[in-house]
């Protein structure tokens, strides 16, 4: 009877598919000879499909519960297998070594095309990490994250079009720049959480996005600022062959600086402040830790790393307008935190890479590429959704023993 159950259901997605795809996937209207061709195979094709998958689906969904039940009464080893293998020494010094050789050695083996890719991929690893500290270490949503990436580019934009200021100067101000704007942004929104953080942090994106595409005065408006400078290097002249090499090298020591800075900021005193915050804010509150400086502190140093590298998005390009920083940016970077993992570096890196490159090599599925992206966020809610790599977080056990004369002993 269950399969019985799940048969009729399955039929009834069928259905609904079916009907939803018709006008899309069987009318197809030929506007020079003005006729209507009926393409009723697709319509079959869709049916079948969506029957098929929908009891694969559930299939899979019964025996992941199954699963999680039998795991749940047996759960004495928590680590995965990645975390088990990540955590052996050996290993780790391996692939970082093997990591390093490989990065050394990408731009001279590849095309100038495929080192830009990778460069692109390297700042979103680092828009990730930044934005990981607000979302997933601090657990404040945040929707508008695009709003200091843009802010950190008009920075450079504008110092360079007015004052003629170069990369290297405008990098710490663009960091500077943002930051401010993270706390303006952090001061009204202390006593916001959950959903209504969201909505705040989504309206002050869009705003910015909008004043900088109507403000024309200030910004030039949609059509933007060119000829921005690319980073320079002792003031040596590179053609463009060199320049997206050099700055590719820049962007993996932008990466290992942001990897240092944020495993020792979350190891540190305001880390565990953030974790406490993620986990209960009035627990956390009612335990003494400061919340409003916990969460400044998360808006001020997510936006630092925004802002730079939208300075160094504007030195990429060469070109920046409003056009560059929409919502889709802001959803893009948080995809990356969540399908990495909240609070994982190692789930982070990886999932940048995945998001940015995949779609950069599977041009042949470009017109389906933001159903196969929502198709595999679904995915990963339900089977995964702690994302690609757990983070793995520090426990304190109390082991407690007698000894042979009835004294405690206890150790850490």
């Amino acid at each position: 009877m269950k399969r019985l159950a799940e048969l009729r259901e399955s039929l009834v997605i069928a259905l609904w598919f079916m009907f939803l795809t018709f006008p899309i996937l069987v009318i197809q209207v030929n506007t020079i000879e003005k006729t209507i061709i009926w393409r009723w195979q697709n319509l079959l094709y869709v049916g079948i499909g969506s029957f098929a998958l929908s009891f694969v689906w559930r299939y899979f969904i019964g025996k992941a519960a199954a699963g999680g039940r039998a795991s749940g009464e047996r759960a004495e080893e928590k680590t995965s297998i990645l975390q088990r293998i990540t955590a052996d020494s050996r290993f780790s010094r391996s692939a970082i070594l093997l990591t390093a050789l490989i990065a050394l050695a990408f731009p001279f083996l590849s095309s100038t095309y495929q080192v830009n890719i990778m460069t692109t991929a390297l700042m979103y690893v680092v828009l990730g990490l930044g934005l990981n500290i607000v979302v997933g270490q601090a657990g404040l949503l945040h929707l508008g994250y695009v709003a200091f990436y843009a802010v950190g580019a008009y920075t450079y934009a504008l110092l360079y079009q007015h004052f003629g200021i170069g990369f290297w100067t405008a990098l710490p101000l663009g960091a500077l720049m943002a930051m401010v704007f993270g706390l303006l942004l952090g001061f009204p929104v202390l006593r916001l959480r959950g959903d209504y953080l969201a909505i705040v942090t989504l309206g002050f994106g869009e705003i910015t996005r909008i004043v900088l595409e109507n403000w024309s005065e200030f910004s030039s408006g949609p059509s933007g600022i060119s000829e921005i400078p690319r980073p320079g290097f002792f003031n040596l002249a590179m053609d463009l062959e060199e320049s997206t090499i050099y700055l590719y090298f820049l962007m993996v020591g932008f990466v290992l600086f942001t990897i240092f800075v944020t495993n020792r900021l979350q190891n540190s005193r305001i880390g565990r402040a953030w974790l406490a915050l993620r986990e209960d804010e009035v627990a956390c509150e009612a335990m003494g830790v400061n919340k409003t400086v916990a969460k400044m502190t998360a808006f001020a140093l997510g936006s630092t790393w925004a802002g730079m590298m939208g300075v160094v998005f504007a030195a990429k390009t060469t070109f920046v307008n409003p056009a560059s920083f929409t919502f889709l940016e802001s959803a893009m970077i948080l995809s990356i935190v969540v399908l990495g993992g909240m609070g994982s570096t190692l789930g982070v890196i990886l999932a940048s890479f995945l998001l940015i490159l995949l779609p950069e090599y599977l041009r042949a599925f470009s017109d389906y590429r933001m159903l196969l992206f929502g198709t595999i966020m679904v995915v990963m809610m339900i089977f995964r959704p702690q994302g690609i790599i757990t983070n793995i977080r520090r426990t304190y056990e109390y082991h407690f023993e007698r000894k042979q004369n009835g004294a405690p002993d206890a150790s850490v």
